[in-house]
């Protein structure tokens, strides 16, 4: 997988700031931010808090319910929630990560002061270019991927806006169009914030010719707007990523507006989609903001 090419307007960017750690094209994130995937330079691949040896202490440090691993010899069409596990300690899955066909995922590390500060700096520089297309951007998350050589992450969607940046090894990430309903239909949408269950969306091969594939090497990134279909497909060597994620009040509508859908659904109407009328947007989140306001009431 050879090196991203940079435009001029993104060498300009990157020289013009050596101590930036995300390197944006301003016109492309402009016109793509959350629409559609865009590919990015960033200056993160050599940091000592992405190394492995780095990254094996703070797996020590982080709580069980923080770290996920499973087999890595999996298709892209399973089913990611129920992927098995391989049978080994978290330390031991990291150290044979090269040899034992392993995928795994730290969550949530900037519970973490230290990788809470690099979040934090990350998407400080977002937020320069978001701000301004997607107000009050929320509830910052960051998690590191590591995988073995040729582990596949079958087709799914995520409830955040992400950022993947490659700190070691390459992959080829396949997202497909949001907006796409062949792929990823209202009532995949509706089911998914439910109760976010990541495999909800179930892939065919037709839906390839589709994809946008990122082809990632250290230094390199992409942005997947949320909801993005995905999957991911690992180079010949031991992967490392680090995904920065954030949520805004407009997500977090239609969020919710999905979800009041889901439920109307299940009394037998039929709803319209989201975005197909701002009145009908706008009652159903109320609604949704009142049963949780009672909700909270009574737990009380």
């Amino acid at each position: 997988m050879g090196a991203l090419e940079l435009t001029p307007n993104q060498q300009a960017i990157a020289s013009e700031d050596s101590t930036s750690l995300l390197c944006y094209e301003v016109n492309t994130f402009r016109t793509s931010f959350n629409r559609v995937p865009f590919m990015f330079r960033h200056n993160l691949a050599d940091h000592p808090l992405l190394s492995l040896k780095r990254l094996v202490e703070l797996s020590r440090r982080l709580d069980s319910a923080s770290v996920k691993y499973n087999e890595g010899n999996l298709t892209v069409a399973d089913d990611l929630e129920t992927a098995p596990q391989n049978g080994l300690s978290i330390e031991e899955t990291i150290q044979g990560i090269e040899n034992r066909c392993s995928w795994m995922v730290l969550k949530n590390i900037q519970q973490d002061p230290a990788y809470g500060e690099l979040l934090l700096r990350c998407l400080e520089e977002t937020k320069v270019h978001s701000e301004a297309l997607d107000p009050g951007m929320c509830d910052p998350r960051a998690f590191v991927f590591i995988s073995s050589p040729h582990a596949v992450t079958p087709f799914h969607i995520d409830p955040e806006i992400n950022f993947l940046l490659q700190i070691r090894g390459s992959k080829a990430m396949s997202i497909f169009d949001p907006l796409d309903r062949e792929i990823l239909s209202e009532q995949n949408l509706e089911q998914f914030f439910l109760a976010e269950n990541l495999g909800v969306v179930k892939y065919r091969e037709e839906f390839q010719s589709r994809a946008f594939v990122a082809q990632l090497c250290p230094g390199s990134g992409v942005h997947c707007p949320v909801t993005a279909p995905h999957w991911v497909k690992n180079g010949p060597a031991v992967s490392i990523s680090f995904s920065i994620t954030f949520r805004s009040p407009s997500t977090r509508r239609r969020r919710d507006v999905y979800w009041m859908n889901a439920h109307l659904r299940r009394f037998g109407f039929s709803p319209k989609p989201f975005g197909s009328g701002d009145w009908r947007d706008e009652l159903k989140y109320g609604l949704f903001q009142t049963m949780a306001v009672t909700k909270r009431l009574f737990s009380r």
